[in-house]
């Protein structure tokens, strides 16, 4: 069960200096197919933060592509810093409003972007390690190795704007976010697929999925995962799924058949509109696309995020069964 005080900062083992702690917020104007990311990594033993800000709405191959981009990598972490309320460096700024529930977030680089959006939780924190909670606990030890052995994933209501460049873009979307703590290598990461869907306030699926990359059939196995219907969580137990990914490895289309908690099958298929890769921290490209989702006649959207360490790429690469040659669009 999540706890106001997992919020704050948790006490990291000294012995590993790999130790991270994580905040993420994704939100979307969906009229303007415009995706936004903003993401912390908290090293507490090596006192560093690594901090992306990226917004896309086109097909990017790379991060100059998109319609904006911004990470580091080594921003000293300010003496006294409370996961509650920071500000870094770079122009991040998150205060939390109502602890697991609300968030202020706000950037403004002082010369391209300023971001202010407010997220408001459509339900409570979902404890993957809480079996009363998860029905996969029990059997699935985390999705991500042990950069999950604690994390939590969350939607809510995400409303503000984006100013980029003197465009005024509003956002009022259903979003998921999540919060993460323990040791996070740069090397051995499972693969994951985390990906969300967003219909209403009162209706929206979260899974996690790991996948083999040296098989190229696009199935996908359900490691964790909610559907929240008018505020009420019913927690996954069973169910898979299936990716068709481009050329350039960013999902095409996405299918999906999942059993809830209640023995409630939901059946979505999601369409990819964008592509970014994200790297979100060293040696880990995250291929993002934010998709249009559809579930009993229901139009809704949010993002499908594949994650692949960059030596496994160069490998996958270099084998002709798993090859992707870039193709121009």
């Amino acid at each position: 069960m999540i706890k106001p005080e997992d919020a704050e900062f948790h006490s990291p083992d000294a012995n590993q200096p790999s130790w991270a702690e994580t905040n993420y917020f994704g939100f979307y104007n969906a009229e303007k197919h415009l995706n936004v990311g903003v993401y912390a990594l908290f090293r507490s033993n090596l006192r560093t933060v690594n901090s992306t800000i990226n917004i896309n709405r086109h097909h990017a191959l790379t991060a100059w592509q998109a319609d904006y981009s911004d990470w580091h990598s080594q921003i000293p972490l300010p003496a006294e810093t409370s996961l509650l309320d920071y500000r870094l460096p770079n122009g991040l700024a998150v205060k939390t409003l109502e602890p697991n529930q609300a968030w202020h977030i706000r950037y403004d680089d002082g010369q391209q972007l300023n971001i202010d959006v407010t997220f408001r939780a459509i339900m409570p924190a979902f404890d993957i390690r809480d079996p009363e909670q998860d029905p996969m606990a029990a059997r699935i030890q985390g999705a991500w190795g042990t950069a999950y052995n604690g994390h939590f994933d969350l939607s809510g209501h995400v409303e503000g704007e984006v100013i980029l460049r003197d465009e005024r873009i509003a956002i009022d979307c259903i979003s998921t976010m999540d919060h993460s703590w323990g040791p996070r290598p740069e090397r051995g990461a499972p693969n994951m697929s985390w990906l969300h869907a967003h219909f209403s306030k009162d209706l929206a699926v979260h899974a996690i999925f790991t996948f083999d990359p040296g098989v190229d059939d696009g199935a996908l196995s359900l490691t964790h995962g909610y559907v929240v219907e008018k505020g009420r969580v019913f927690g996954l137990k069973g169910g898979k799924g299936r990716v068709l990914r481009q050329v350039d490895r960013y999902a095409r289309e996405v299918e999906l058949q999942l059993l809830d908690c209640e023995e409630r099958s939901w059946s979505l298929r999601g369409e990819g509109l964008t592509s970014f890769p994200w790297e979100c921290h060293t040696n880990t490209v995250g291929f993002n696309v934010l998709a249009a989702w559809r579930m009993n006649g229901q139009l809704g959207y949010g993002e499908i995020q594949e994650f692949f360490e960059l030596p496994q790429l160069t490998r996958l690469n270099a084998t002709p069964a798993t090859r992707r040659v870039f193709q121009p669009r």
